[in-house]
C-alpha cells in the first residue's frame, strides 16, 4: 500500500521559514512527478510546486522566489523549503506523487500557520 508521509509543518511568524518533507513508500513503480498543494480554510486546494524525476521545476506565481522544491530520488522524498512566509501562506499542505503506472497519491496533509 502506497503511503506518503509528510512532516515539518508548524507555526511561524511572518518572514520566517519552514521546511516540509514527504517520503513515499509502498510501490514497486517509480515516481514521475512529485509536488505540493495547499488548501486554506474556505478555499479550494491549489497547486504550489512540482518537480519531475529529471529535476524540472515549476512554481505557482504566488510562491515563486520564496519557495524551493527539491527531491531525493533514492529516498523517494520531496521537500519544500519555504522562506519569507506570509500570513496568506497559511494552509494545510499536501504532498502529491504521480507514479509511472499513472496512479496518483496524496499525503494526509500538514498544517502551516503563519502569524502576522
Amino acid at each position: 500500500q502506497v503511503q506518503l508521509m509528510e512532516s515539518g509543518g508548524g507555526l511561524v511568524q511572518a518572514g520566517g521559514s519552514l521546511r516540509l518533507s514527504c517520503a513515499a513508500s509502498g510501490s514497486r513503480f517509480s515516481i514521475n512527478t512529485m509536488g505540493w498543494y495547499r488548501q486554506a480554510p474556505g478555499k479550494q486546494r491549489e497547486w504550489v510546486a512540482t518537480i519531475t524525476k529529471n529535476g524540472n521545476l515549476n512554481y505557482a506565481d504566488s510562491v515563486k522566489g520564496r519557495f524551493t522544491i527539491s527531491r531525493d530520488n533514492a529516498k523517494n522524498t520531496v521537500y519544500l523549503q519555504m522562506n519569507s512566509l506570509k500570513p496568506e501562506d497559511t494552509a494545510v499542505y499536501y504532498c502529491n506523487a504521480l507514479y509511472s503506472d499513472y496512479r496518483e497519491y496524496w499525503g494526509q496533509g500538514t498544517q502551516v500557520t503563519v502569524s502576522s
